[in-house]
């Protein structure tokens, strides 16, 4: 089973790094905007936002494979994905036996 990894989002607010995290651990990102806003409140602003901006610079961003997965919402269901791919090899499939078909009827008709 592949893990996820880490990364700031392309589609983050501030630099990403809320909406990663939300993303990393499947959890709802505006609880999770409002405990860093706190954080960086409680911390005291100024070490607060720099202990954010190293996050920022140190976590990895988004490759874009990732990026065109998420929008177009998150991971497909593995069993529709098989019924998809299964339905498009029955067509396949399908496909060339007609044309087995043709070739053996031209071929024992004498066409």
């Amino acid at each position: 089973m592949a893990t996820k990894r880490l990364y700031r989002s392309r589609e983050g607010k501030v630099f990403g790094v809320c909406q990663g995290i939300a993303d990393w651990k499947e959890l709802p990102v505006d609880v999770l905007r409002l405990i860093v806003g706190i954080s960086i409140l409680v911390t005291g602003l100024f070490p607060g936002i720099l202990i954010y901006a190293g996050i920022a610079l140190f976590l990895p961003l988004e490759p874009r494979y990732a990026q065109e997965q998420s929008s177009r919402g998150h991971k497909e269901d593995l069993s529709e994905m098989f019924e998809r791919l299964k339905r498009r090899v029955q067509g396949m499939e399908e496909e060339i036996f007609d044309k087995e078909r043709d070739w053996d009827q031209r071929f024992y008709d004498g066409e």
